[in-house]
């Protein structure tokens, strides 16, 4: 069943009078916008944001949003709360600043009834909110309609979301602990400062290090693996993915020229490193929890690898490898192979990496011959693997 989110950014962040802990820079966005795509990939169909004051960071935050397809609107009072606040279905409230893994969003977005993420009180959990004697806040609660206009009725000038969470904990909800663990190393956190915020960045990036979406050949076996080591580090450059998805366009252009001056090699190297910082984009939107392209813009860059291979095949074999690529390119990047294993997947960078190694003992011509034949197995092995 769907829900609906309230996330908070009115607090002022602790590096400046001025900014608000919402628009603090936190995996490639804003981190409310980072709240807010969690709260999608857990099951959230809107996103209520309640804002003191509508500055230009928080407003283009909404556009990005918007842009990708989720629905947010701005709450500036409590009248725009009743009115836009879902009363058929349950809302997930996050608190101001607060940095959740997503297994814990998940979980409270499949949770029925009223449920409070909650952390035993020590050194580690002493920035959340106190709710009794032995326990506070962990910045996350899914709540009743009921619930909610309950206390929105009684609310006038109180912060609505600690208020709501008093009325959870008085109403005896469920609560789940979180583990000592999750506090200790980053995967629940309160940030206060950009400083915290890219520390806690860290624990995040390096949690999802081992996940995104698997495809095959060697983008699967070696660039994928090559990007998730590389990605961390360009997200704490705040980087953005589209800028590096830019200079893997250009650097592909750019590998055209050695390929027209017949350094056949330097131009097939150039062009893996292209493919490698794809990926790298690719995974940086992972991190940032947004789907990675697959219209066109992510097939330029494959597109201009098989175009070099068109270019130094200069023949009709040439010619039915880079249509036979292309077609197993548009099937792995659509995860369209069925059961087919990565390792049986022929790719625009297998068929470079193939042709560099024969490139090498002078035998080029051989090396189309079998990447040739490769791919044909390649496709051979996706029929059967869908089959079966």
């Amino acid at each position: 069943m769907s829900f609906a989110a309230i996330l908070s950014a009115s607090r002022t962040s602790a590096d400046s009078s001025a900014g608000l802990r919402a628009s603090l820079h936190f995996a490639g966005q804003t981190l409310v916008e980072y709240q807010a795509r969690q709260a999608v990939r857990a099951g959230a169909d809107r996103i209520l944001i309640m804002v003191s004051v509508i500055t230009p960071a928080l407003s283009q935050a909404v556009d990005r949003l918007s842009a990708d397809g989720i629905a947010v609107a701005l709450i500036r009072d409590m009248v725009t709360m009743v009115r836009d606040a879902p009363r058929d279905v349950d809302v997930l409230l996050i608190a101001d600043g607060a940095i959740i893994a997503q297994s814990h969003v998940d979980s409270l977005g499949k949770a029925e009834g009223d449920a409070l993420l909650v952390t035993d009180d020590s050194r580690a959990s002493a920035p959340f909110e106190r709710i009794d004697a032995g326990q506070r806040w962990a910045g996350i609660a899914r709540l009743s309609p009921a619930l909610l206009f309950g206390t929105i009725d009684m609310i006038g000038d109180w912060d609505l979301a600690l208020t709501l969470v008093r009325a959870a904990v008085q109403k005896g909800v469920r609560r789940i602990t979180v583990p000592q663990d999750d506090l200790l190393e980053g995967r629940v956190a309160l940030v206060e400062s950009q400083e915290q915020a890219d520390l806690v960045a860290q624990a995040v990036t390096s949690v999802g290090a081992a996940g995104g979406r698997t495809r095959g050949g060697i983008e699967h076996l070696l660039l994928a693996p090559l990007a998730r080591v590389i990605s961390p580090t360009i997200m704490r450059m705040q980087v953005p993915a589209m800028q590096v998805r830019i200079a893997a366009i250009a650097l592909a252009a750019i590998a055209l020229v050695p390929i027209e001056l017949q350094w056949t090699l330097t131009g097939f190297a150039l062009l893996l490193l292209a493919l490698l910082l794809a990926e790298t984009s690719d995974r940086l939107d992972e991190l940032a929890l947004r789907s990675p392209p697959m219209g066109w813009l992510a097939f330029v860059v494959p597109l201009m690898a098989l175009v070099a291979l068109l270019l130094v095949g200069g023949s009709t074999q040439a010619t039915d490898l880079v249509l036979l690529l292309a077609i197993v390119t548009m099937a792995d990047r659509w995860l369209l192979t069925g059961r087919a294993k990565p390792w049986m997947i022929v790719t625009p960078g297998s068929a470079l990496l193939l042709l560099i190694v024969f490139g090498c003992v002078n035998m080029l011509a051989q090396g189309f011959r079998v990447a040739m034949i490769a791919v044909i197995g390649s496709v051979c092995a996706i029929i059967l693997a869908r089959r079966s």
